[in-house]
């Protein structure tokens, strides 16, 4: 038998046999999560179809409310009250309002380690790949399965390796990378694949940029993103998490469905142009475009790395008098560090709005909703047809220097320009 690639050796653990790419297996969970914008639907699956609600382990379930966080209107109020009265009633750990995106404090509080299998009733659950684990997004009915159970159903996917190497210039940051990879393969190029992420590049990004990578391999249709478990790894969940942490890696003679490589040396700060996230231009090719809004924030992009080189790049300026721009840190511990760094008032003297830790005006459902016609340049993962407000609203996707860049001037605008 050859060699296993990351999600295999996962999987082979959580099914308890030897698997191979394209078989259908039962696997053990380890977590499985849901938010306020699924939450609601599992609960529902579990009384009237299920006929069962008792949860498989307590310790293994999270409820997170961050989509509308805090509640925007009355009947997500009665969504968050549901979820309260749950958790409390089976004993599983809730993360209320003001704690964050449920992608972002996940790890943080020690929830994730190398070789789990993580199931969310997300999409973007793929983020915590990076940490080494297979973790990927169900519906709410799978995710209500899960929870009764501890097991989910799954096709063992195929393999792709996409190996990351060159010279990575300080404007470019883990969104171009995964913009331009998702630009060269298509919104399809990856279907139902677990994409494993290798090279110099790769080892040498912040925890925070590896996140972004995996974050958005959905959007070329991933089941799951994965980055090997290496020392940057190990060390920033040692403080977090309890018992071992496994290098998990791929073994030498491993076989893959296919193996890209990218050279990034030459490499343009990228844009996602609407309606298509893989509609991705060089900035070249598109700058000075007008724009109404910038939004920095997200799973995607909301950690305290991204407000760091926002800041660079905000500190001594002023917003553009046509812009609002709007910064939403991805949890509560990353907006403790803002104000800590002193980042926080750069981008509150630069003139940004700054929110509490929430999903809000990425998935359209407060505090930056676009109007009609209305340009949004956000670091957020997806730009179809009215993801952030009205149908005729347009949202550019790009990296929070991007952002900051653009805000300043008030148009699309190259981060080089400020390096």
């Amino acid at each position: 038998m050859s060699g296993q690639t990351m999600a295999e050796k996962i999987l082979s653990h959580a099914a308890g046999k030897n698997v191979s790419p394209g078989e259908f297996i039962i696997a053990n969970v380890d977590l499985v999560f849901a938010h306020d914008g699924t939450a609601l639907l599992a609960i529902d699956v579990m009384k009237e179809e299920l006929k069962r609600e008792k949860i498989f382990d307590k310790n293994k379930v999270v409820f997170i409310i961050d989509h509308a966080a805090p509640s925007p209107a009355v009947g997500m109020s009665i969504v968050h009250k549901t979820m309260r009265a749950f958790a409390k009633k089976h004993g599983i750990r809730i993360y209320d309002v003001g704690n964050g995106i449920c992608h972002q404090i996940l790890p943080e509080n020690g929830h994730i380690k190398p070789g789990m299998v993580v199931i969310g009733a997300d999409s973007h659950t793929v983020t915590h790949g990076a940490f080494g684990a297979f973790a990927t997004g169900v519906g709410s009915t799978d995710a209500a399965i899960a929870m009764v159970t501890g097991k989910i159903w799954l096709r063992v996917p195929e393999t792709l390796k996409i190996v990351v190497d060159g010279e990575k210039k300080p404007w470019i940051m883990g969104k171009d990378i995964i913009l331009h990879i998702i630009g060269s393969l298509g919104s399809d190029g990856a279907n139902y694949m677990a994409v494993e992420f290798h090279g110099k590049v790769i080892k040498e990004l912040s925890i925070d940029s590896r996140m972004t990578l995996t974050n958005m391999v959905v959007e070329m249709g991933a089941k799951a993103g994965l980055i090997p478990v290496d020392e940057k790894t190990i060390e920033w969940l040692k403080p977090r998490v309890s018992g071992e942490l496994k290098k998990i890696v791929p073994d030498s003679d491993t076989k893959y469905y296919e193996t890209l490589h990218y050279d990034i040396t030459d490499l343009e700060p990228q844009v996602a142009v609407p309606p298509n996230v893989d509609n991705v231009k060089s900035i070249s090719e598109v700058e000075g475009l007008e724009i109404d809004q910038v939004f920095i924030g997200s799973c995607t992009n909301g950690r305290f790395e991204d407000f760091y080189i926002a800041a660079k790049i905000l500190k001594g300026k002023r917003i553009a008098p046509n812009v609002r721009c709007i910064a939403i840190p991805a949890s509560k511990r990353v907006y403790g560090e803002i104000l800590k760094s002193g980042i926080a008032n750069i981008l509150l003297e630069a003139g940004c709005v700054i929110g509490p830790p929430t999903c809000g005006p990425c998935v359209g459902a407060h505090m930056g909703i676009l109007g009609p016609g209305e340009i949004a340049v956000s670091t957020s993962n997806r730009n179809f047809p009215g993801r952030m407000g009205d149908r005729t609203s347009k949202v550019y996707l790009v990296s929070p220097a991007t952002a900051a860049a653009s805000a300043v001037k008030g148009k699309l605008s190259d981060p080089r320009d400020f390096f």
